[in-house]
């Protein structure tokens, strides 16, 4: 089974949430609606920044944890190499 590495925030610059997910358009839908984490509640974070797909939900969980550890200038790289905008990618992937 795959999985999914995302990252959500609330905008550009703003506070970042890293998660990992077997289903990803579901568990956006769960944060939008204030079922996620509580986190990502208390902080109002409903913007998709950035997903990555694994083929495997353990590489997937693997990755999650490698990039929490990360300093945050290296998520906000990620995130503007392949999002530049911070544009919601929630529509392109539902």
């Amino acid at each position: 089974m795959g999985g999914w590495v995302y990252i959500m925030t609330n905008k550009r610059g703003g506070v970042l949430y890293i998660g990992v997910t077997a289903d990803l358009p579901a568990r956006i839908m769960q944060h939008r609606q204030g079922k996620g984490s509580a986190f990502c509640r208390r902080y109002g974070l409903d913007r998709l920044a950035y997903a990555e797909p694994h083929a495997d939900i353990t590489d997937a969980i693997a990755r999650e944890k490698a990039m929490k550890a990360w300093k945050r200038s290296w998520k906000i790289e990620l995130i503007e190499k392949t999002n530049p905008e911070w544009d919601d990618l929630f529509e392109r992937i539902h």
